[in-house]
């Protein structure tokens, strides 16, 4: 009973932690005038399971795509538009030159390295984000999670009192600090927090906002409609300077 009630204590610690660590309003920006369409994308992560997605579905859409990975051989894919950049997103002069000349960048960096602190996705987006402000590229779309910020238990009992607090602190701890760094940017920026990603066929519906998700059952999405909701962005003011979830 002890222990259970040191759990307990310790999950809602960590769940106001992350409330507060995360983005938990929207941030007012104003966008350019528009100007010629958005048609070089920089991916970041595209050898995930997100970012696989978003590689196919924006050669699909005509992007001439420009995707940072460390292991080139991981990418199957083969396209007179896509142009690969072999290098790590924590070396800042690998960044640099990847975000040269780009009109836009999409992060869906992720990493398992679940049980040791890192800094993985917070270094790795504040490369970004400076490499962004240098070289005068100002749209960036970047997926991190529900759970974090004011959505905070949206992600279900079993991930909000198990996945999160056993397995996943220190992962989402880095999650919140990632936000922190694009919400104090002046990019025109949107974070994308799904639900549960799974590898399921893409429905092409879905639901987003801010006050989306479930506090009792675990909320899923595949990463084909995650990516589908992120390209949009490219070309949406509606979500500029929010945190917006998303889930079927």
């Amino acid at each position: 009973m002890t222990l259970l009630l040191l759990f307990i204590v310790y999950a809602v610690g960590l769940a106001v932690g992350l409330a507060r660590g995360g983005l938990r309003s929207v941030v007012k920006i104003s966008a350019m005038p528009p100007g010629r369409p958005l048609t070089r994308v920089l991916i970041v992560g595209a050898t995930g399971g997100t970012g696989r997605q978003l590689l196919a579905q924006a050669l699909k859409r005509g992007y001439a795509v420009t995707a940072v990975v460390r292991t080139p051989g991981k990418l199957s894919v083969e396209d007179p538009h896509l142009t690969v950049v072999q290098g790590d997103v924590l070396d800042r002069s690998t960044v640099e030159k990847a975000v040269r000349g780009q009109d836009a960048v999409i992060s869906a960096l992720g990493h398992k390295r679940f049980f040791v602190p890192t800094r993985i996705l917070s270094d790795g987006t504040r490369n970004i984000v400076s490499a962004m402000a240098t070289h005068g590229v100002r749209r960036f779309v970047c997926e991190t999670s529900l759970g974090i910020g004011d959505s905070v238990g949206r992600m279900g009992l079993y991930y909000s009192l198990f996945v999160i607090p056993c397995i996943l602190p220190l992962y989402y701890w880095d999650k919140t600090r990632q936000e922190r760094l694009i919400a104090a940017s002046n990019l025109e920026w949107v974070i994308v927090r799904p639900a549960v990603l799974t590898n399921a066929k893409m429905r092409g519906t879905y639901r987003y906002g801010r006050r989306i998700g479930s506090f009792l059952w675990t909320a899923r999405i595949a990463r084909g409609d995650v990516a589908d909701f992120m390209l949009k962005q490219l070309a949406d003011d509606s979500y500029l300077g929010t945190a917006v979830g998303v889930c079927w």
